[in-house]
This record gives structure tokens, C-alpha cells and sequence, in this order.
């Protein structure tokens, strides 16, 4: 028998930027929900925001001193008994490694948000290569379970 998934409340935020609506078609809100949930062990409280490379890198310059936007930032502010978290995503960072990996969009955005979740869950791949392995193979076998491709290509774990 599956298990139960947890219940999930959800705001999916779009910041206004050139292109904004690739990005929502690319992201239904039942998709969102669906990806993410699956990602979860324990319910969760999590806002999702599609930011443009300003606000991406004014955000990773601000809280974790790196200049420059990267394609996902995790904002876990409690894990237990439930997650509540931001996941920013920015947009433009996203669509270029989807076009440079051969991947869709949704495929790209499925796959950062699963691990967006898995950090707000207290999963780390800086900690060690143990971790990170042990991070990638649970990425792989969430998006396995959703009828997605391993993100990583051929290799896997």
C-alpha cells in the first residue's frame, strides 16, 4: 500500500518579469502541489517564488554572500512537527540549465523543487560526499515515483 502523502499549504508566487508566462504554464499549481508533496515526509507550510535574476541574486548575495543568482535558495525556518519553508527559484537561471541539460522546463523546475523540499527537510549535499550521494539518490527515486527521468542523467548512485 502507498504511503499517505502529507498535507501540504502551499503559496506559489510569481514576481513580475519579462517571460513570466513560461514559467506559470510551465508550473500549474496542481503540478507544484503534486512534486513538492511527494518530496515531504512530514507536513509542510512552504512558499514557492519565481523570481527574476535581480531579485535571485540580490537574495543569494543577502543571505548567503555569494553575488551571483543560482537556480534554487531553501529558507527552512522550522522542520518539526511541520517544515515551513520558502523555496525562491529564478527563473532565467532555471530555463538556461533546462536548455543546456536537454530537459523541459517543468522537468528542470520538478526536479529543484523535490530538492528545495528535501533541503527545508534538513538534507544537505555540502556536508559530505556521503550526503550528497545520499541526497542525489533520493532526488532520483522521488522523481522515479512522479514517471520523471533521473535528473542526473545516466549516472546515478
Amino acid at each position: 500500500m502507498p504511503r499517505a502523502l502529507p498535507p501540504l499549504t502551499l503559496s506559489l508566487q510569481f514576481a513580475r518579469f519579462e517571460g513570466v508566462e513560461v514559467h506559470r504554464a510551465a508550473l500549474p499549481r496542481h503540478q507544484v502541489v503534486r512534486w513538492l508533496r511527494h518530496a515531504l515526509q512530514v507536513p509542510a507550510e512552504l512558499t514557492v517564488r519565481i523570481v527574476d535574476e535581480d531579485e535571485g541574486r540580490s537574495l543569494n548575495r543577502t543571505w548567503r554572500h555569494k553575488d551571483y543568482a543560482t537556480n534554487v535558495l531553501t529558507f527552512d525556518y522550522e522542520r518539526a512537527p511541520v517544515v515551513l519553508a520558502d523555496l525562491v527559484l529564478c527563473a532565467p537561471v532555471v530555463a538556461r540549465e533546462a536548455a543546456a541539460q536537454g530537459k523541459t522546463l517543468a522537468q528542470h523546475y520538478a526536479h529543484l523543487l523535490v530538492h528545495g523540499a528535501l533541503h527545508a527537510q534538513g538534507w544537505d549535499h555540502e556536508t559530505s560526499e556521503a550526503d550528497a550521494e545520499a541526497m542525489e539518490a533520493r532526488e532520483i527515486a522521488i522523481l522515479a515515483g512522479l514517471g520523471l527521468p533521473n535528473p542526473y542523467g545516466q549516472r546515478s548512485c
